[in-house]
């Protein structure tokens, strides 16, 4: 696993002992009250993907960083740390006011609200207010709305930006919203995009327009 400084380990850490108690009680529960708790959850990427985004946001030089969903904040951890290694910034976008204000907490502790900018509200209408142009998207959210808020970022992406949707083989239950995401993709004939088994499932996808 990376190393970063104390405080961001020391919230990583909190945050990977919360991940490990609730898989443990999900793992417990019927998946009908797994569904109607959800939004008690983190539902976080995982380390595995989080590591590999951050990676990925470092190496291709991402400024602006767009993630539709920020839940509680985890993956924002790890994006803002990337943002601050490219001197860029994370637009971060989440409905839930108390998930968003968890996360500028938790970003606060770890020294990187700076380079976070949460905006709450309903996510496609964030995206089409956005003035932004972006270099790195993570598309987290549930998974009816990946199509269009597909549509209304993609006519905002630099040349050369990375895309990453999570969740497209994990859960089964959602595969026909991450098919039809998968295929509006490919319909554009603008991105070259592969499905990575990292994770949830990543369907990565780079803009070579």
């Amino acid at each position: 696993m990376l190393k970063f400084d104390k405080k961001i380990d020391a919230v990583l850490k909190y945050y990977h002992k919360r991940m490990k108690a609730e898989d443990a009680l999900m793992q417990s529960l019927e998946r009908a009250e797994g569904m109607k708790r959800r939004d008690e959850f983190l539902l976080s990427v995982g380390i595995e993907t989080a590591i590999f985004l951050n990676n990925l946001a470092k190496s291709s030089k991402a400024k602006t960083i767009l993630e539709i969903g920020t839940s509680y904040g985890y993956s924002t951890i790890w994006l803002a740390e990337a943002a601050r290694a490219n001197d860029g910034l994370v637009i971060s976008l989440e409905n839930d006011a108390k998930k968003a204000d968890y996360a500028e907490k938790m970003l606060k502790k770890a020294g990187l609200s700076i380079y976070v900018d949460i905006r709450i509200g309903d996510a496609l209408e964030t995206i089409h207010q956005a003035q932004e142009q972006f270099d790195f998207v993570l598309l987290d959210l549930w998974k009816e709305l990946y199509l269009p808020c597909f549509d209304l970022f993609y006519p905002k992406l630099n040349k050369g930006a990375w895309v990453a949707a999570d969740n497209m083989i994990f859960p089964p239950h959602s595969q026909s919203d991450t098919e039809a995401y998968r295929n509006r993709v490919k319909e554009t004939h603008n991105f070259d995009s592969v499905l990575l088994p990292i994770g949830s499932g990543i369907e990565l996808s780079f803009f070579k327009r």
